[in-house]
């Protein structure tokens, strides 16, 4: 489920919708998270799929570390990729805003974390941009993109959390033990990678 503080807007016509911020979103807040209404379809699921269905679903799902296109309901599925983005997935399974967000901002995330097969040629004016997001990108960056999650998941319990009834008993304990050691049991994010 995607944080109910947000709204779908056309972005531009050559990228198309985007996700927009329609409140304050402060550093910490969970803005995604796998719910029972995700749609989880695995490799021998997709092989049966009409041609006219995987497609739709190789634009909006994400694969898992184990390999399963998951695909949201609501607007999690309309989140653009930015290689500067204000939320980022974690290992515990669900993504968070690693700054603060601003009424009106674009909810951006980063595809370099979602397993892509095939890499992706970017859309962006910024001259920094990496210009294609691939499968690599996971084991270049995780050292940077780790450090911005860790950040972001210390204020987790410090911010409110709309979405924070989805956590279950299981996930809840394990931020505690994050939240009680850090370093100790801060997941990495080398393990949202797929495993093969």
């Amino acid at each position: 489920m995607f944080h109910p503080a947000s709204r779908l807007k056309n972005k531009s016509t050559r990228i198309g919708l985007g996700v927009y911020a329609t409140s304050f979103i402060p550093v910490g807040t969970i803005t995604y998270i796998r719910d029972a209404l995700e749609l989880v379809i695995d490799d021998e699921q997709y092989a049966r799929l009409p041609v006219s269905l995987q497609g739709p679903v190789e634009r909006y799902a994400y694969v898992d570390e184990l390999g399963r296109r998951v695909l949201s309901w609501d607007l999690g599925k309309y989140v653009n990729h930015c290689c500067f983005p204000n939320t980022m997935t974690t290992a515990f399974g669900f993504e968070i805003a690693i700054r603060d967000i601003l009424p009106g901002e674009e909810i951006t995330d980063e595809y370099g974390l979602f397993n892509l097969e095939t890499p992706m040629s970017l859309s962006c004016s910024r001259p920094d941009c990496r210009r294609v997001v691939s499968a690599e990108d996971l084991d270049r960056y995780y050292p940077v993109w780790d450090q911005q999650v860790k950040a972001a998941l210390l204020q987790v319990r410090q911010v409110d959390q709309p979405l924070w009834d989805l956590v279950d008993a299981e996930l809840e304990k394990r931020i505690q033990e994050f939240l009680t050691d850090p370093d100790q049991h801060y997941p990495s994010l080398q393990q949202v990678k797929r495993r093969q």
